[in-house]
């Protein structure tokens, strides 16, 4: 789909629309999913404010409790009692600040990849401190097919920014 589809291609025009039926599909599915995934972002971030992360210590205690569900000798205990847990302010900014990026930047289609890679990264933290099940493979999927295909180059605004601002690599 990158070699057809690329920043320059003009994907909602008829005549494209008719030539690449079968893109034009995967397109669609694929703006659906990044919309679907980006309100998730945001119900969590906007959960987890009002359920003052940000002010208390939610977060330390819900790993606290992790720690008791674990084997003492695992990697993601070892990761919860030097990082996590003396950490988990700021840990707790940087997950309510991501999540809310990761949303706007898939739902408006700015900076798409780089929101993707935020939230690349917060399943990741997620997956090494022991939160970690089959449920976060999709996930995981779905965030390398937005850091794959620039989506935001087709509906968002990075495709108005990039051609504005073209060395800036934020919107390809």
């Amino acid at each position: 789909m990158t070699a057809v589809i690329s920043s320059n291609t003009a994907i909602w025009t008829l005549t494209w629309i008719r030539q690449h039926s079968l893109q034009f599909s995967g397109v669609i599915v694929h703006l659906l999913l990044r919309t679907l995934f980006g309100i998730f972002w945001l119900a969590a971030g906007v959960h987890k404010i009002q359920t003052d992360w940000l002010t208390t210590d939610v977060l330390e205690r819900m790993f606290y409790v992790r720690l008791t569900e674990m084997p003492p000798d695992s990697f993601a205990v070892f990761y919860l009692q030097v990082f996590a847990i003396p950490l988990y302010k700021l840990i707790a900014w940087i997950i309510v600040c991501g999540e809310l990026y990761a949303a706007i930047g898939l739902l408006l289609g700015l900076t798409t990849r780089p929101a993707a890679a935020v939230s690349f990264f917060i399943l990741f933290n997620l997956a090494i401190g022991g939160y970690y099940d089959a449920s976060l493979l999709p996930f995981f999927i779905l965030n390398i097919i937005f850091l794959w295909w620039p989506s935001g180059q087709w509906l968002g605004f990075d495709r108005v920014f990039s051609r504005k601002y073209p060395h800036i690599r934020w919107f390809r």
